[in-house]
This record gives C-alpha cells, sequence and structure tokens, in this order.
C-alpha cells in the first residue's frame, strides 16, 4: 500500500467516524425529547397510624397517543403498637390516548412486602412478592391524568391495597 492509499483510508476512516458520531450524538437528543419525568409522593397520618411513599417514574412518548414507562416505588406504614411494613417495588407501565383527552393504561407491578407486627399480637412476621396488574383509564389535561384503575390480580388477604378498585393522578413533565 503507497502513501497515497493509506492516506485516503485514513480520510475515508475519519469521515465515516465523524458521520457515525454525529448521527449518535442526533439520534441521542432526540431519544431524550421522547422521555417525560413523574410519579407519585404520598403521604398519610393520624392517630398513631403513619404511610409514606415516593414512586418516581419515566415513560417514553413513541407518539401523541402511545407511551411506555417504567416506575419504582417505595412505602413505609406502621400502626403504632400494631405492627410496620416496608414496600419496595418496581412498574411497568403502557398508556395509550383514545383521544387526547382519554387514556388508557395497563401497569403491571411487583412489590416486595415486609410486614412486622408487634410481638403482642403473636402475628408471624412475613416477607413475600406481590404482583399486580392494573388496567385503568382516566381523563388527561396537559400533564395530569385522572382516573381509576382496577387491578385484575387482586388477592385480599396479600395485597397492600384495600381493594382493587384505586384512584390515580399521573404528571409527567
Amino acid at each position: 500500500m503507497n502513501l497515497k492509499h493509506l492516506k485516503a483510508s485514513i480520510f475515508v476512516v475519519v469521515l465515516s467516524w465523524t458521520g457515525v458520531t454525529a448521527t449518535a450524538q442526533t439520534q441521542q437528543s432526540d431519544f431524550w425529547n421522547h422521555v417525560r419525568f413523574g410519579g407519585g409522593i404520598g403521604l398519610s397520618f393520624g392517630d398513631g397510624f403513619f404511610s409514606g411513599t415516593l414512586a418516581p417514574s419515566a415513560i417514553y412518548s413513541f407518539n401523541d397517543q402511545f407511551s411506555l414507562g417504567i416506575g419504582l416505588n417505595g412505602s413505609y406504614n406502621s400502626l403504632e403498637d400494631n405492627y410496620n411494613s416496608t414496600i419496595i417495588g418496581v412498574s411497568f407501565l403502557s398508556l395509550y390516548n383514545v383521544i387526547p383527552e382519554i387514556q388508557l393504561s395497563a401497569e403491571f407491578e411487583q412489590l416486595n412486602v415486609t410486614r412486622n407486627y408487634d410481638d403482642r399480637l403473636n402475628l408471624p412476621n412475613e416477607t413475600y412478592w406481590y404482583p399486580a396488574l392494573f388496567l385503568g383509564a382516566g381523563y388527561s389535561s396537559r400533564n395530569v391524568t385522572f382516573g381509576i384503575r382496577f387491578d385484575v390480580l387482586y388477592d385480599d388477604r396479600r395485597s397492600i391495597y384495600a381493594n382493587p378498585w384505586a384512584p390515580f393522578v399521573r404528571v409527567y413533565f
């Protein structure tokens, strides 16, 4: 290989690398333009009861109608002289806007539940995994959706929720 061919080859490699880098940067910035962050915060207390929840999430909007996302969930509950529980989990979310104002959703949630009972109650402490599959519908206005969802896998003995129906508010920025 002579010097002229070597220079031409180096030029082609550098030019190709520059094109690949520019394309990757354009695709990366385009990806983040479709990602929205949100989640939920909950706090409840009174008469010896305390509950706190933090649930951040992110969704990727493929278009104006369809989005997929992932979320984390962390909760702590306690009832004075009775029990305390720690709940950690992950959820996978799909959203479909039939029209801009009406949103249908499906959310699979997998939670690790740890319940510790007061010794005087003579109940065994528990640690277990609990799955939930919520199907929901809501009304959307800009970044906020209000609605109701139903857990099709609801188990009244193991669920952390009082019943299979649950109202929700989603906010994504």
